[in-house]
C-alpha cells in the first residue's frame, strides 16, 4: 500500500478534493426513470448495455483510442460521476490514475470493481506492480463472463424491480459469449502451435495467450506508463528474425511509433516483418461499428491475428 500511495500522491489529493466537491453537490440523478450507469472502459459499458437494455442509461468515460492506464478524470467527469446511480470500473489497477477518486466516491455511491470478482487463482500476476494482477482480463472470454455476472448482480441489486429482466438479458448474453469463445478457439487452431506468436505494442494479451495457446510478447509492459527502451526493441527484433515471425501488430490505444521502430530494427537485420493490422486492446472501436462492441472487437482481433500470421495480409 505504501508504494501505491507514493506513486499516486497527486491522484489521492485530487480524490479528496473531488469527494468534498461531490458531497457538497445536491444535483440529483437524471430524472429519466432509468438507472444511470457510468463505466470507465467501453468493454464494461457494452456488458452493462447488453444486460440493462432500455431499462438503463450507460455512459462510458473512456471512448475509442483512450488509454485507461493514463486516463485522469476531467472536470466534466466529476459531473457525470455525480449524476450516476451506479459506477462500474475494471479494477486490478487498470484505471491507475482514478483509483483514489473511485475509492472516495464508493463511500456514498455504488461503485464496483467488476474484474475483481474473478477468482484470484484465475488471475495472472503483474510483472510491474507487486501484489497486483494483470488487469486485461477481457481477452479471455471465459474470464469476462465473471465480469458480466458481476455487472448483472450489481444492476439487480440497484434496481430490484427490473431484476428478472436483467437476469434474462444476462443469460442470453452469456450464451453469446460461449459461442464467441468457441469461435476464438477454432480460429486459433487454424495456426500451427509454433506459429502462434503474438507481438504487440504493449503486454496486454497475456490472458489471450494463456486461453488460446499463443506466446505473447509486448514492447512495453502491461501498463503503457513505461516506454520501450532501445534494448527492448533490439532484443525483440532478434527474436523475430530468429523465429521468422511474419507479422507484428499495432494497437488502437497505443502510439504506433514503437512498433515502427521494431519493424526498422528487424529490417536492419535483413528480415521483413509486416504490420499485420490494428488490434483493439485497452479500448474498443468506434460506436456503431462491429468493433465498437465486445463481441465484434474480439472477433476482429482473432481474425486479424490469424490472417496475418497465416500470411493472409
Amino acid at each position: 500500500m505504501e508504494s501505491f500511495v507514493k506513486r499516486n500522491i497527486p491522484t489521492l489529493f485530487f480524490a479528496i478534493a473531488l469527494a468534498l466537491t461531490l458531497s457538497a453537490c445536491t444535483t440529483p440523478s437524471q430524472d429519466s426513470g432509468k438507472l444511470q450507469v457510468v463505466t470507465t472502459i467501453g468493454q464494461i459499458a457494452d456488458a452493462a448495455q447488453n444486460i440493462g437494455g432500455d431499462l438503463i442509461e450507460v455512459t462510458p468515460l473512456m471512448g475509442p483510442g483512450v488509454d485507461p492506464h493514463l486516463y485522469v478524470a476531467s472536470e466534466g467527469d466529476v459531473t457525470t460521476l455525480q449524476n450516476a446511480d451506479v459506477i462500474l470500473y475494471n479494477g486490478l489497477f487498470l484505471e491507475a490514475q482514478m483509483v483514489g477518486i473511485l475509492e472516495q466516491i464508493s463511500e456514498y455511491k455504488t461503485v464496483v470493481a467488476v474484474a475483481e470478482s474473478i477468482p484470484a487463482e484465475r488471475l495472472l500476476a503483474s510483472p510491474v506492480y507487486p501484489d497486483e494482477h494483470d488487469p486485461h482480463v477481457w481477452f479471455d472470454v471465459q474470464l469476462w463472463q465473471f465480469v458480466v455476472e458481476e455487472v448483472r448482480d450489481t444492476l439487480m441489486a440497484a434496481d430490484p424491480e427490473n431484476a428478472a429482466a436483467f437476469e434474462a438479458n444476462a443469460a442470453a448474453y452469456l450464451a453469446e459469449l460461449d459461442t464467441l469463445d468457441s469461435y476464438v478457439q477454432s480460429q486459433a487452431e487454424r495456426l500451427p502451435a509454433d506459429q502462434r506468436i503474438l507481438i504487440t505494442a504493449h503486454d496486454a494479451f497475456n490472458y489471450f495467450g494463456r486461453a488460446y495457446g499463443f506466446e505473447v510478447m509486448g514492447l512495453q509492459g502491461i501498463s503503457t506508463q513505461s516506454e520501450a527502451s532501445t534494448s527492448d526493441v533490439q532484443e525483440l527484433a532478434t527474436t523475430i528474425v530468429e523465429r521468422q515471425v511474419p507479422a507484428v501488430f499495432i494497437e488502437s490505444s497505443v502510439p504506433v511509433r514503437t512498433v515502427e521502430a521494431l519493424q526498422e530494427a528487424v529490417r536492419a537485420r535483413g528480415h521483413e516483418v509486416a504490420i499485420g493490422g490494428q488490434l483493439f486492446s485497452d479500448a474498443m472501436g468506434s460506436p456503431d461499428t462491429p468493433e465498437g462492441t465486445y463481441l465484434g472487437m474480439v472477433r476482429h482481433n482473432i481474425d486479424t491475428i490469424v490472417g496475418a500470421l497465416l500470411g493472409g495480409n
